[in-house]
């Protein structure tokens, strides 16, 4: 039916069908509208991904973790196939560093023994104006555009954005072609450069975390005693500050070598992770250092002696120690003598690689009770033994039973029982059983060879 102009004739769009007319400027409309909503949609997820981004970066405190965090992150927000950070020189002038992600094993082998880009060509354009963000369509257009060196895959497209710390220039985000083959387009623009802005906070707080931990750990390495001679018998050491940034810790060792031809070693934990189990620390391990100089000292009369001038002093503190003295008995073996009070037990390390741990009673800690009896313990040495005193950070994790971290070290030592004592060392240290959530200290004490006693 068509619809008739009043005086009965025609009008002009008698052949439209009046329905017809009245949809098109609808249909057009709707289109509109469901493309605001997609795009509202895809604004959405963005926002959602840098959300998300946000949190994953700002919850990386080690520097090296958080620098390519920040380059994944940009890669996944922005769909992009390869990309990269370059962390600026002292003078802001070319690439100290050069973080690359996406490529294939093949391709980092392709480019092995090739310089790392220092911030030439379009790289350093970005150097050189960093306020300004780089969104390059066709690299091989650019003025700029220097190539790539033999063996470098191939890429089209570049996003580039600076990232500032402290209103300064640390470094810059590069990345390179979409995996749907577009060339990078504002919304990608926009949200690395909020990203960018994340990842100057992220990066400040590690640095910050970085310097703090130095700080401590170069504190409490100052309040540990410096290791004397105590040849003819070996010692090594090791000492790690916890995870947690001003972590301080309680944890030392010592070890003397005594007129008599002895050998004591010490071993201490002061209960808490702050300046004062520090500045208790470095009490305690003065006034047992000078407690076990005395050559008919038995180890428990060291340890009932400490605590009972902390008492008289007022210097109450919850210690966990081991104190033990390895003393010449007859030609080819040693005596070992030790007092514990409440501290793990000593790892024994045969020569022929049998290992076992001391487990005589641990008594009660130090700043408990007085009256505590602090037994001395004793076990015959072949010469060549090794004894392996730590705290507990060395084998605790919190998310295992602690026979576990015990049984690994067992079993290190053993691998490392008639080895140097340095092999020993750095395999405790690459293969501690311990999370890093506690500050640890290690005494590896050996007794000599028969020649060398």
């Amino acid at each position: 039916m068509t619809r008739e102009s009043p005086d009965g004739a025609d009008g002009g769009s008698a052949d439209v069908p009046y329905m017809s007319l009245l949809n098109l400027p609808l249909s057009s409309d709707l289109d509109r509208i469901g493309e605001q909503m997609h795009a509202l949609a895809q604004a959405q997820l963005r926002l959602q991904g840098l959300l998300e981004a946000v949190l994953s970066i700002t919850g990386e405190l080690e520097l090296p973790a958080v620098l390519r965090r920040i380059v994944r992150t940009a890669m996944d927000l922005s769909g992009a196939r390869y990309g990269a950070l370059g962390v600026l020189d002292e003078e802001g002038e070319f690439l100290a560093e050069f973080i690359p992600l996406g490529l294939s094993s093949q391709e980092l082998a392709n480019l092995s023994g090739v310089e790392l880009p220092r911030g030439r060509g379009l790289l350093g354009h970005l150097i050189h104006h960093p306020d300004e963000p780089l969104r390059v369509a066709e690299m091989a257009a650019h003025p700029e555009y220097v190539g790539f060196p033999p063996g470098h895959p191939p890429m089209r497209s570049l996003l580039g954005v600076a990232i500032s710390v402290r209103d300064r220039v640390y470094g810059n985000i590069y990345l390179c072609d979409r995996e749907d083959g577009q060339p990078f387009d504002s919304h990608d623009e926009g949200v690395i450069l909020a990203l960018a802005g994340t990842a100057g906070v992220a990066i400040e707080n590690a640095r910050l975390y970085q310097q703090e931990r130095t700080s401590a750990e170069q504190f409490q390495r100052l309040l540990l005693p410096r290791l004397l001679d105590v040849s003819p018998f070996e010692a090594r050491t090791i000492y790690r500050p916890a995870a947690s940034p001003g972590h301080l810790g309680g944890d030392w060792y010592d070890a003397v070598k005594l007129p008599d031809g002895s050998c004591t070693a010490i071993i201490g934990d002061v209960v808490g992770h702050d300046l004062n189990a520090a500045a208790a620390m470095s009490q305690i391990r003065g006034m047992l250092r000078a407690l076990s100089f005395g050559e008919t000292t038995a180890p428990g009369h060291a340890l009932a002696e400490l605590d009972r001038i902390a008492h008289m002093t007022d210097e109450r503190f919850f210690t966990t120690a081991c104190v033990a003295r390895i003393e010449p008995d007859g030609p080819g073996n040693w005596t070992l003598r030790w007092s514990n009070a409440g501290h793990p037990p000593p790892l024994l390390v045969l020569p022929d690689a049998t290992t076992r741990y001391l487990d005589a009673e641990p008594g009660l800690p130090l700043g408990v009770d007085l009256t505590a009896p602090r037994p001395d313990h004793t076990r015959t040495l072949p010469c060549g033994s090794t004894v392996v005193f730590y705290t507990d950070g060395l084998v605790e994790r919190r998310d295992e039973p602690l026979d576990q971290g015990l049984a690994a070290l067992a079993a290190t030592a053993a691998r490392h029982a008639d080895g140097p004592l340095d092999a020993l060392r750095e395999a405790l240290i690459a293969n501690q059983p311990g999370d890093g959530h506690d500050d640890m200290a290690v005494l590896i004490v050996r007794t000599p060879d028969p020649l060398d006693a």
